[in-house]
């Protein structure tokens, strides 16, 4: 594959996240329940998923050594899921897009943690910058203060959660395929999110109209589905680093669709926070580890 086509599956897959954080607020504030619509959402996609990637793998099979590693990416993409499906329901879809733009820097903490990169001085002054940036972010909320950092810190909870998630995938990833990958941890995240979910499945009426289930299914196959192809075949020709470029303008896309979809509000000291983390990210020093996987 050509760089410009693979540039071009980049792009279109992060523009694929970042509607997702218009499509999840529009569906959430449109009467589905925040448990019932995740549950079903990876329910779904799961199953698809399964059927586009099982004629390719041949097997869902893990070895037994990484049962362990394994469960322990179904329990922090299971606390992602709940942290950033009531985030968007406390706060702004657009304070959860900017938060998420901490997410290198949350990734490197973690890979530094647990011995799988060296953190430079460059990176430090990088990292406060973009923190300062989620509070200024957090303290330019304009829905309510109470909601607001209720919601602003179960969006840096995503944040750090899928940030773990990735360092424990990369390890995974080198013995497994992305797409094996992405179909048991769909299926596996399921289970346990019906079972939370299932007051809200009980009492969750169906009657939503066309523009919830329109962007309930944009929801399953955009982020969910197309995009655990598109990013892991262009990542493949082009690599990490280059494909980071690209991952880093989500946050800042998805903030503005979503102040055009939904017609949210932003106030000047959010835009700051923004273009502060931003420039956090921009002078953090690559990361030599690859990313994690495409569902979200």
């Amino acid at each position: 594959m050509r760089r410009p086509a693979a540039d071009f599956l980049l792009l279109a897959t992060v523009t694929l996240w970042a509607l997702n954080f218009t499509a999840a607020k529009y569906i959430l504030t449109h009467g589905f329940g925040p448990l019932a619509f995740s549950s079903v959402r990876y329910g779904i996609a799961g199953l698809l998923f399964t059927v586009v990637v099982l004629p390719r793998e041949r097997s869902l099979r893990i070895g037994r050594t990484d049962v362990p590693l394994m469960g322990g990416g179904v329990v922090l993409l299971l606390l992602n899921q709940l942290c950033f499906i009531y985030a968007l329901r406390f706060t702004t879809a657009t304070t959860v897009a900017l938060l998420f733009g901490t997410l290198p820097i949350f990734s490197a903490l973690i890979s530094s943690a647990v011995g799988m990169e060296r953190l430079s001085v460059r990176f430090w002054i990088a990292a406060a910058i973009s923190f300062s940036g989620v509070a200024l972010v957090a303290l330019g909320s304009s829905v309510g203060l109470s909601a607001d950092l209720k919601g602003d810190g179960l969006a840096v909870g995503a944040t750090v959660t899928w940030a773990a998630y990735s360092v424990l995938i990369a390890s995974l990833m080198r013995r497994y395929s992305p797409f094996r990958l992405s179909a048991i941890f769909l299926l596996a995240v399921t289970l346990p999110l019906a079972l939370l979910g299932s007051g809200q499945l009980a009492h969750q009426n169906f009657d939503l109209g066309w523009a919830v289930w329109a962007w309930f299914a944009y929801a399953v196959i955009g982020p969910l589905v197309i995009t655990n192809v598109t990013w892991f075949t262009a990542i493949d020709r082009v690599g990490p680093a280059r494909a980071s470029l690209f991952a880093n303008l989500q946050p800042f896309l998805a903030a503005i669709v979503a102040l055009l979809v939904l017609h949210e509000t932003i106030t000047g000291t959010q835009i700051a926070g923004g273009l502060a983390i931003g420039c956090g990210i921009l002078l953090s020093p690559r990361s030599r580890t690859a990313g994690a996987g495409a569902e979200r």
